[in-house]
């Protein structure tokens, strides 16, 4: 036994339920993963080159690492985060390796501890945390390892049994490298999803710059509402092409609207020519989820609303280095209003699949499950972000699955950019969901046989189901 990770972790301390567990996960825990929303980077895979060095591949990607170091007063430079203005920062490895060791205590009892605990005992065999006496010696064994094939972004792909992963894409990117993977006779599955955000939301920075590249790619006449609809069609098909079964839209409420033609091409104008308030940007995202449903119900790609998050919250900080900093806050939302407009078009169509996020906990069992639990066409997503926890993952489970059920969630979503942790994540949420279906089973609500059948379906099934896998 690996004193890192414990074989019951996050199983029930009661021996029956302990047992009925471990049963259960005995079941799903060498499934193959299904990887149908996240932020890894495509250029691993399209060029299959050595991860430069421990920092690079654990600490200078990973805003859940980064975050909380810098919480403690760690300079964003001083652990090698890449400035906007190409600044100086920390280039040396072993020094940030180091740092992050020495703080490594900053983790107990975090999510993010449990991950990377996972990785180092499972990748590399280490059998006690990270310290300050320990920091040569474990980027020495973890630099030599990724120096082996064994460690090269394919190998490792194929290790974690990885059967299908996303990648996240702006509408803006050529797909060049998801093109490499393709036509590299490499037989791992890398698709990707459409990402429309830089060209859906004024208040994205370089809109004015972004329409017009939009335009020129698409070949459209962004002039018009329509053609501005019309490239997007265009690009929807170019990342179906890709891969992509779904899109993607992380807008800051989950607000729709249905605008009359005529008022919709009024707002694009004002939106286009930069004359557009804070209010005419809300109403405009609005509109565009009612359009992105519509779109979906024609091409068949599922649509993805990550709501909720005041993005970029430390405006200093962002003027330094840019989105994804650990910045980004949870903000109440509400979803059955927002909702209305596209629901009262789109709710009830059987052949449309909406999967709702949300860092509102609070909208759980209040909104969402009664949403889901009623329209066709949606959903519910995993816990997302800060719930992705043992914790919040439990607590999704008990405040949806009365009203919900389980059949109108989508499994899991690992949602990472930090590649080493996706085994990781996707070992706790087995684990969680297996505990839970446990209870469910010793408190006689559940028969076991039906219990093992709902945990491989949350684990494997489901998801692949949720995203046209």
């Amino acid at each position: 036994m690996n004193p890192l990770i414990h074989p019951d972790r996050l199983f029930p301390p009661d021996p029956a339920t302990r047992a009925v567990a471990r049963s259960l996960f005995a079941e799903v825990e060498h499934l193959p993963i299904v990887s149908p929303h996240g932020h890894t980077d495509p250029r691993w895979y399209a060029q299959n080159a050595p991860f430069p060095d421990p920092a690079q591949l654990f600490v200078v990607p990973d805003h859940y690492v980064f975050r909380m170091l810098y919480s403690r007063g760690v300079p964003l430079e001083a652990l090698g985060v890449p400035r906007v203005d190409g600044g100086a920062v920390e280039t040396d490895g072993r020094a940030i390796w180091r740092l992050f060791c020495g703080h490594y205590h900053l983790f107990r009892g975090t999510p993010t501890r449990m991950w990377l605990d996972h990785a180092f005992a499972t990748l590399f065999g280490f059998e006690e945390p990270l310290s300050r006496d320990n920091a040569d010696a474990t980027y020495d064994r973890i630099a030599q390892a990724l120096t082996t094939e064994a460690f090269r972004p394919r190998a490792l792909f194929e290790r974690f049994r990885i059967e299908t992963i996303a990648t996240t894409e702006g509408a803006l990117d050529d797909l060049a490298h998801h093109r490499a993977i393709r036509d590299s006779g490499w037989t791992g599955r890398v698709i990707t999803t459409y990402r429309p955000d830089a060209v859906v939301d004024p208040e994205f920075e370089g809109f004015a710059d972004n329409l017009v590249r939009f335009g020129e790619i698409t070949r459209c006449d962004i002039g018009t509402f329509a053609g501005y609809l019309e490239a997007h069609r265009v690009r929807r098909a170019f990342f179906r092409e890709h891969g992509a079964t779904a899109t993607d839209h992380g807008h800051p409420s989950a607000a729709t609207a249905d605008l009359s033609p005529v008022e919709a091409e009024r707002l694009y104008a004002r939106v286009r020519n930069g004359g557009a308030g804070p209010q005419e940007a809300e109403l405009f995202r609005a509109q565009m989820l009612t359009e992105m449903a519509r779109l979906s119900l024609e091409d068949g790609m599922v649509m993805q609303i990550h709501p909720g998050s005041w993005r970029n919250h430390n405006a200093p900080l962002f003027a330094r280095f840019g989105r994804d900093k650990g910045a980004d806050i949870p903000r109440a939302t509400d979803y059955v209003g927002a909702l209305k407009p596209l629901l009262d078009r789109f709710g009830n169509e059987r052949d449309l699949t909406i999967i709702l996020f949300t860092l509102d906990e609070t909208a759980y069992s209040r909104e969402l499950a009664p949403l889901a639990g009623h329209y066709p066409a949606l959903r519910l997503g995993p816990p997302w972000w800060f719930f992705d926890s043992p914790e919040g993952m439990r607590r999704f489970r008990e405040a949806t699955t009365e009203t919900a059920g389980i059949y109108n969630t989508v499994g899991f979503n690992d949602d990472t950019r930090a590649f080493p942790s996706i085994p990781a994540r996707h070992d706790v949420a087995r684990r969680v969901d297996c505990a839970w279906l446990a209870t469910l089973v010793t408190s006689h609500r559940l028969a076991e046989d039906e219990a093992r059948e709902v945990a491989i379906d949350l684990a494997y099934r489901l998801p692949k189901e949720a995203y046209k896998l």
